[in-house]
């Protein structure tokens, strides 16, 4: 799909106020509220939005532990490869599963828990259980530093 500005200022504006509503998001943009509309439609469609979602304060409900496990596999197959993700996908306190290069592992995950009994117990009983997965290493996150959901809509 080719943007253009109205387009990008309704991706910067949703990426912030993603419950802005349609007459709001058209005064901020210059365009009436149809054309605002079909606009945000055709985008939806063309599947640049891929939904809308509430962002939790992690601490506020007793998630004070992020870290990130590096994970190695013994076998760089697509079965095993494929095996994981779908093990990691159903692991509640997994935030993100990154497959990377470059390091001796082969996967990274973002995982949040209460404090370091759950994660003890994350790691032991369901993340080290899971076949092909034959080293750990893992590095507790003290603070966020940069912590966006936004893209670079300038750089696209």
């Amino acid at each position: 799909m080719e943007l253009d500005r109205y387009d990008r200022q309704i991706l910067s504006i949703l990426q912030r106020e993603g419950r802005i509503t349609n007459q709001e998001l058209a005064d901020r943009i210059g365009l009436s509220a149809s054309p605002c509309l079909r606009r945000v439609q055709a985008i939806e469609k063309s599947g640049l939005i891929t939904g809308y979602r509430a962002l939790l304060d992690a601490r506020a409900l007793g998630l004070s532990l992020m870290a990130l496990i590096h994970i190695s596999m013994d076998q760089h197959t697509p079965e095993r490869f494929e095996h994981f993700e779908s093990r990691v996908k159903d692991i509640p306190q997994v935030m993100e599963c990154l497959l990377i290069t470059g390091q001796a592992s082969d996967y990274q995950l973002k995982v949040v828990v209460k404090d370091m009994d759950a994660y003890q117990e994350l790691l032991l009983n369901r993340i080290t259980r899971i076949p092909g997965v034959t080293g750990v290493h893992t590095s507790f996150v003290l603070r966020r530093v940069v912590d966006k959901t936004m893209l670079p809509l300038d750089e696209a």
